[in-house]
C-alpha cells in the first residue's frame, strides 16, 4: 500500500479524513499515484494537475523521502521506501504571503 498525505484543502474537498492509502498498478510514480488518487477521488481530477497536459499545477509540490521531487519526470520511479509503504508521498501546498 502507497501511503499518500494530500493538503487540508483537498482533504476538505474530497472529504478525506486523513491520509490515504493506495493500491497502485505497475511501477510507483507520481503519475501512478496520481491516476490512482483521481480514481479513487474524482473530485480531485484536475486540482492536482492540469487535466489536459498533465502538468503540476504550480501551488502544489511533490515530496518523499525528504527530497522534493516536484521537478522529476512524472513516470521516474519514486524510491523503494515509497514503493513499500515505509515512507509516505506528501502532496504540500504552497504557502504564500505577502
Amino acid at each position: 500500500m502507497i501511503h499518500v498525505i494530500v493538503p487540508p484543502h483537498l482533504r476538505t474537498l474530497a472529504q478525506i479524513s486523513g491520509e490515504v492509502l493506495l493500491e497502485v498498478e505497475g511501477p510507483v510514480t507520481q503519475r501512478s499515484i496520481l491516476d490512482a488518487l483521481e480514481t479513487r477521488y474524482p473530485t480531485l481530477r484536475g486540482t492536482i494537475r492540469d487535466q489536459v497536459s498533465q502538468q503540476r499545477r504550480a501551488l502544489l509540490r511533490f515530496f518523499a523521502c525528504g527530497r522534493d521531487l516536484s521537478h522529476e519526470l512524472p513516470d521516474t520511479p519514486l524510491p523503494d521506501a515509497v514503493a513499500s509503504g515505509g515512507e509516505s508521498f506528501w502532496i504540500v501546498g504552497a504557502i504564500a504571503g505577502g
